[in-house]
Formats: structure tokens, sequence, C-alpha cells
């Protein structure tokens, strides 16, 4: 049977009805889509992929990086929230099995590597032991991030908003899934990459 995964992927959206303007017009738009799916009776897949490693890794969880820095690093809080952070290989990996698998029909699946479900100040404790030296660090509090957010364009207030509601309030990691709902518990053949393994290749 053929059904619809629509391009998702990220926070769920059905999740994020409290979530902050600008960022939540993502979630909104993306609900609209659904419930054109379901109305429709259109069998249907949706993956809530979590944090996309090459946003988030790269840049030790700072927005607007890509590169892990040697010297220094802005923790966003204390640096203390669960994020979950998923190599894009893997995400298609995880979504290409699910496709026409019986049981993830019209159910959302959550990938949630149970290794890569680390904080920001756990990211850069991995780094700083690959590196051999620590880094120097400054914490930018939840009032500083929202100032900082005004100032920008609409564009970027959107994509800030998001890492608001994964780095100071911990959203991807405030919730049980089900094993029938997990990726890696449903798929434990794909062999996922460790967020360890991925930023090794920044060494």
């Amino acid at each position: 049977m053929q059904r619809f995964v629509p391009s998702e992927f990220g926070t769920d959206p059905a999740r994020m009805e409290e979530a902050m303007e600008p960022g939540r017009i993502t979630f909104d738009d993306k609900m609209v889509v659904r419930r054109a799916i379901e109305e429709a009776g259109i069998p249907f897949t949706y993956v809530a992929a979590n944090c996309f490693a090459g946003y988030f890794l790269g840049g030790l969880c700072q927005p607007g990086f890509i590169l892990p820095s040697r010297e220094r690093v802005t923790l966003l809080g204390e640096g203390n929230q669960k994020g979950i952070y998923v190599d894009e290989d893997d995400i298609a990996a995880y979504t290409l099995k699910a496709i026409d698998d019986p049981r993830t029909l019209n159910k959302t699946i959550y990938v949630k590597p149970p290794k890569n479900v680390l904080s920001q100040r756990e990211v850069v404790q991995i780094w700083e032991k690959y590196i051999g030296k620590e880094l120097q660090k400054t914490v930018l509090s939840e009032q500083e991030f929202l100032a900082v957010m005004k100032e920008q364009n609409y564009a970027e207030q959107v994509g800030l908003t998001h890492y608001y509601h994964v780095c100071y309030e911990g959203c991807l990691a405030s919730f049980e899934v089900d094993d029938d709902q997990e990726a890696t518990k449903l798929y434990p053949e794909v062999r996922y990459t460790t967020v360890e393994e991925y930023l090794k290749r920044y060494v």
C-alpha cells in the first residue's frame, strides 16, 4: 500500500501547540497539512526526526555555527536541557524502513537514538575530550537569548525559536516514546551514528 510521508522531520508539530511566535508558524503549517491528509483518508507515516546533526552538532548547539570551536563556546542557559541529535543519513535510513512497514501505518514515529539524547554541555564535553582541552564557556541566559532573537529578521527569529524550545525548554526529551513508535527499537538492524562518532569527523 502506498502512503504519504510529508517532509516534516524535525520536531513533532502535534506536541508544539504552545510554541512561541514567530516560530510556531512552522508547526501550525505542518498541522494544516496533517489535517488535510487525515481528512482525505490518505495513508500516512509521520517522521519526527528531532535535531539534524548538521545543524546542531557541528556548531556545538550554537545557532549560526557549523564548525566546532577549539577555543570557546556559548552555553544556552546552563546547557543542561537534553536534545536528540540524529545524523541525516540515519534519518533517511529509518524513513525508508518505515515507509512500507505495516506497523507504522497512520502513526508518528520518533527517531530517538538512546546514545544521542544529550545536553549541550554533554556534547561540548565530548568535543573537549577529542581536542584535549577545555573550552572557555560563556552562559547566555534565557532573557538574553530572547533579547538577541528580537533584534533579528523574521526568518532568523523563526529558526531561533526552535533553538529556544530545544535548548531552553528541553521540548524533545520531555516525554516518553513507546517502543512501537521509536525508530531504533523498530529497526535495531540499522546502526546509527552516535554523537561521539559524528563529532570525531571534525578532529
